[in-house]
């Protein structure tokens, strides 16, 4: 079981608390130190000032933010949790992905998924209404890209005819792409494009409401996903289902000790999660940091 951190770099209004140069290196440094597998940075370029005052974030450039935690740790993860894929042209982001793979040599994870935010497509010109199809061509687009020295791929209102994004990735043959979403439509996505699913667990109705996606609360709820998941697979003929990369604690609401969440590591990872992602509070950087490390030395020191 890896345990994924989300670095809390979007919480800008505390100045150098958790922006700026030291408090990146820093922490960056400690999620490598504390065993955590990968560092987490999230994707809102242009959100609306309706959703911020309901409680939103905003959110710094990924892929800059990513080169920065890159070069101040040698094996943590870079991964993008999560990127919206149909914002940005596929082209631009696989450009991103491969130079950033290589200069970290070899160290990124794609986490994509479609979105919500109806307000920030507007803003970036982009479909709300296309955003599932443009992710299924879109991730079919990276794949090209990042898999041939010249490639030809049509997509909408775009065309490469023998292209070239060189040089290509250090993984072969792409790094990984974990595609998030609790929807049916988004576990079909994950078994015949992705290489692990990764969903997103709701405290609440409410929340999976908001965020527009399915309700995925209880070890129930996940249970019945997976075996959506493995069906689907079976029904197009993937042998290996992708792994499950949960981005969080399901019944999160009910607080757990040490030994409850090592307990619950373990049932997740018979259910098939390879992977959970955390995120921890903190007024400063300091305490941030505090429950960062007590959670590497009380939980993931603890994992088989």
């Amino acid at each position: 079981m890896k345990i994924n951190l989300t670095l809390p770099f979007d919480r800008f209004q505390m100045g150098a608390e958790f922006l700026d140069y030291e408090a990146v290196v820093g922490m960056s440094q400690l999620a490598e130190r504390a065993g955590y597998y990968a560092g987490l940075v999230t994707d809102h370029p242009c959100p609306t000032g309706r959703w911020l005052d309901a409680g939103g974030h905003h959110a710094q450039d990924p892929f800059v933010l990513l080169s920065f935690i890159g070069a101040a740790t040698k094996t943590l993860r870079l991964q993008t949790g999560i990127l919206v894929l149909p914002y940005r042209n596929p082209f631009i982001t696989a450009r991103s992905v491969a130079t950033l793979d290589l200069l970290s040599r070899g160290r990124v994870r794609l986490g994509v998924g479609t979105g919500y935010l109806k307000g920030e497509y507007r803003a970036l010109g982009v479909d709300f209404d296309q955003r599932n199809d443009l992710m299924d061509e879109y991730i079919r687009a990276l794949k090209a890209a990042w898999t041939s020295d010249e490639f030809t791929f049509s997509g909408t209102g775009y065309e490469a005819l023998g292209n070239r994004i060189y040089p290509l990735p250090v993984q072969k043959p792409h790094p990984p792409i974990l595609v998030g979403g609790n929807a049916k439509r988004a576990i079909r996505r994950a078994a015949e494009l992705g290489d692990a699913w990764n969903p997103f667990p709701t405290v609440s109705a409410t929340l999976a409401a908001t965020s527009r996606t399915v309700e995925l609360t209880t070890e129930a709820d996940l249970a019945d996903s997976i075996a959506y998941l493995h069906a689907h697979c079976e029904q197009i003929g993937r042998e290996t289902p992708p792994p499950v990369e949960l981005a969080g604690w399901t019944d999160a609401a009910t607080p757990l000790s040490p030994q409850e969440m090592v307990d619950k590591l373990g049932r997740y990872a018979a259910m098939g999660v390879t992977a959970m992602g955390v995120h921890f509070p903190g007024e400063g950087r300091e305490e941030w940091s505090d429950n960062a490390e007590r959670f590497g030395q009380d939980v993931i020191a603890k994992l088989d």
